[in-house]
């Protein structure tokens, strides 16, 4: 186990001794003491690194993340795993605006509530809230998995693709082209696995899924006024 206290190093040079870390060190277990909400702490890592933030972090902590498991342990700023890669993002508190955002693979978990815009055009990203999310959650939402097991705010799932979100509380406000749709056994057996890697025990069949009714996307000549 090895300690980077960004108070005395700074950001660049935390960074810089995780960025240099080779894919096959024997150096896996990092902890970064001090962050006192600093931006960009553990972006692009590409090493199957876990590191362990003690303390809040500030705008797109993990950001680019690829085979790294970076553990949270306190809230995090806009942005957070912004364009993540693989592996794994942990917040153990509650996430501002933007969390996962364009992150194409995965998985993000976040004990607490998350912002507004979490999962905005994910494309391919499982994420997983244990509170609640805020408004304008997976806007063009492509691919993936959004897992709330709170509420959600208005306008869910706003031009949606053909992302997944199963959401345990209420969804009264859904965004453009966003249905409630059919949960079938296969998607059951998905959320279940979901839940058990966020360590939450929540039955499957307590949530619901919507997605896309793919009506805004498919361009209809003879709609065109509609459009």
């Amino acid at each position: 186990m090895n300690e980077l206290d960004l108070k005395a190093m700074g950001i660049t040079a935390i960074n810089q001794t995780l960025y240099k870390l080779p894919k096959d060190t024997n150096e896996r277990h990092w902890i970064i003491r001090n962050p006192m909400g600093q931006h960009a702490i553990a972006c692009g890592l590409d090493a199957p690194l876990q590191v362990d933030i003690q303390g809040h972090v500030g705008f797109y902590c993990g950001g680019m993340n690829k085979h790294a498991e970076i553990t949270i342990h306190g809230h995090a700023g806009v942005g957070l795993a912004e364009n993540m890669m693989s592996g794994v993002v942990w917040v153990k508190g509650n996430a501002s605006e933007s969390a996962g955002a364009t992150a194409n693979g995965g998985l993000i978990v976040i004990e607490g509530d998350a912002s507004s815009r979490c999962g905005i055009s994910m494309k391919g990203v499982d994420i997983v809230v244990g509170g609640n999310v805020g408004h304008m959650s997976a806007f063009m939402a492509q691919a993936g998995n959004l897992v709330v097991c709170g509420d959600a705010g208005e306008a869910l799932g706003d031009s949606i693709y053909e992302a997944r979100l199963y959401v345990r509380g209420r969804a009264d406000n859904l965004g453009s082209d966003c249905i409630e749709k059919e949960m079938r056994a296969e998607h059951l057996e998905d959320l279940a696995k979901l839940l058990e890697r966020a360590k939450l025990k929540h039955r499957p069949e307590s949530f619901r899924r919507y997605g896309s009714a793919r009506k805004l996307y498919n361009f209809n000549v003879d709609h065109a006024d509609a459009y």
